[in-house]
């Protein structure tokens, strides 16, 4: 059975939650942060085959600073309008797991790359800017797969993603509900997505989101003892997560007890947070300077080539879609998240005189979405390019065919290849609008139905729509609607004279 903590009307007045984030995004260079080993993908090649002695942890090797790495690190930390160090400092994190080799790990701590940016957030409030802390460079760990048997339980290391870049995006605890984390996570994935650094894949593993958490009495500005939820794999855990501990937290305080500095899970099947183990500070860690990297030096002129090059960004897109294409800002949030599907918008939209761009992106986020979903595809992934979507569009506008045909149309399109026209024609699908020959199949209906024309004609109007559907059947759908409709309007009318 689910448990849930539910919360009482006072409990917004009476506490307020503080949350930040620490967000982990694997960066999509060719070779590894800090040796030439190549980036894979460990679900698809075997364990253990993407190694060297550098990301292993062998003795006497030197590591290597990847530039693509930093190049990408730059293009995120200005993207946030962050203040880039001209000078920042790699750091031994040294804690022992099996998954970490060397026994510590190359981050930045004292010295970051970046710090103060910020974000902006779209909530039901309305806009909010959260301030950045920091965005550093690390390296990631190895993966850990337990096994457990009958008669025996152990685990597997692959050493694949050891040493892969990593970039470390830290907010300020300032945000303050559930939405608002949720919100945050979506927009910077967008934002990782604009910039090609990342491919948002949390399922896989290569953006971890880890809130932490804690709540104290409205007014306050004490911090409460906070605990932070580590492995959530996609914006629906990561919201349900953060809004159960809120609420456990302010149980916690209205009972008089204390809130323990952990770390927790999420478990899924009972949507409970779970204790992990006791939260680590940072002197725990004991940090120092890498001894075998220089100081990480950004000249000016990198700052400028990199600022010069960065794309159109999500939020600027969705206001100007809004301001172009007269699109609300539901439809534009929706089609701006991932720039594959705003520039498979801007091509359909753009693709054809006449078509407005309202249709296109209903098509889009209803019948392509949907599509997509069901497949579990991108929109990268589709067989229906811009232009022929349009074309059906068009085909719709110029009363060709009817909406339900053309949507029927997309789904042949979408799982053949095949162009609107050439399905239009090889399965005759084109739309009846001889007025003459709609006229007989409504005649022909209503003089085939006497009982329910009489019912009708007492007063029951909802029958019209039965009506309609027979009519639409017996031309097989592909009778334009509105002609049918004034018809079944004129011939109805007359009789009830």
């Amino acid at each position: 059975m689910t448990k849930t903590i539910k919360s009482k009307n006072s409990s917004v007045s009476e506490f307020e939650a503080v949350i930040g984030l620490e967000v982990h995004a694997e960066l999509e260079t060719k070779s590894k942060m800090f040796c030439a080993c190549p980036v894979v993908d460990h679900n698809l090649v075997e364990p253990n085959t993407a190694v060297c002695p550098v990301c292993s942890g062998m003795p006497g090797v030197l590591p290597v600073v990847n530039q693509r790495a930093v190049e990408y690190a730059l293009r995120v930390a200005l993207a946030l309008e962050c203040e880039i160090a001209p000078v920042s400092i790699f750091a031994r994190k040294n804690y022992f797991y099996p998954d970490l080799p060397k026994g510590y790990q190359i981050s930045q701590y004292e010295q970051p790359l970046a710090v103060n940016g910020r974000l902006t957030i779209l909530t039901s409030q309305g806009e909010r800017h959260i301030p950045v802390r920091r965005v550093h460079l690390e390296e990631d760990t190895g993966k850990l797969t337990h096994v457990e048997g009958d008669e025996e339980r152990y685990s597997l290391i692959d050493l694949n993603r050891a040493g892969i870049p990593l970039l470390e995006i830290v907010s300020e605890p300032e945000l303050h509900s559930a939405e608002e984390v949720r919100a945050f996570a979506v927009a910077l994935r967008s934002l990782l997505l604009y910039l090609g650094v990342n491919t948002g894949d949390m399922q896989k593993g290569v953006l971890r989101i880890e809130p932490n958490v804690s709540v104290r009495p409205a007014g306050s500005s004490e911090f409460g003892t906070r605990t932070e939820i580590k492995n959530l794999n996609s914006f629906r855990a990561l919201e349900k997560s953060v809004g159960y501990e809120i609420q456990r937290q302010i149980k916690l305080n209205r009972q008089g007890k204390q809130v323990v500095q952990e770390t927790m899970g999420w478990d899924e099947a009972v949507e409970e947070t779970i204790p992990q183990r006791s939260k680590e500070e940072a002197h725990d860690y004991r940090y120092f300077p890498e001894p075998d990297l220089p100081p990480l030096v950004i000249e000016k002129g990198w700052i400028e080539r990199v600022q010069s090059s960065l794309p159109e960004l999500p939020l600027v897109k969705l206001r100007r879609f809004q301001e172009q294409y007269g699109l609300s800002a539901g439809d534009a949030g929706m089609l701006t998240a991932n720039p594959a599907v705003a520039d498979y918008f801007e091509g359909t939209a753009n693709a054809a005189t006449g078509l407005t761009a309202k249709s296109a992106a209903n098509w889009i986020t209803v019948e392509i979405f949907a599509f997509m979903n069901q497949a579990g595809v991108g929109i990268e992934d589709i067989e229906v390019e811009p232009q022929q979507l349009a074309a059906l569009i068009k085909m719709v506008n110029n009363g060709e065919i009817n909406q339900n045909t053309a949507k029927t149309v997309l789904v042949e399109m979408l799982q053949t290849g095949e162009t609107a026209e050439s399905i239009v024609e090889k399965r005759s699908l084109r739309q009846i609008s001889d007025s003459g020959y709609i006229a007989e199949l409504v005649k022909r209906v209503l003089e085939e139905n006497p009982e329910q024309v009489a019912t009708y004609l007492k007063g029951k109007q909802g029958l019209s729509g039965w009506f309609f559907g027979q009519v639409m059947r017996a031309a097989k759908g592909k009778a334009d609607p509105q002609i049918v409709k004034q018809e079944l309007e004129r011939q109805l009318g007359e009789m009830d004279q």
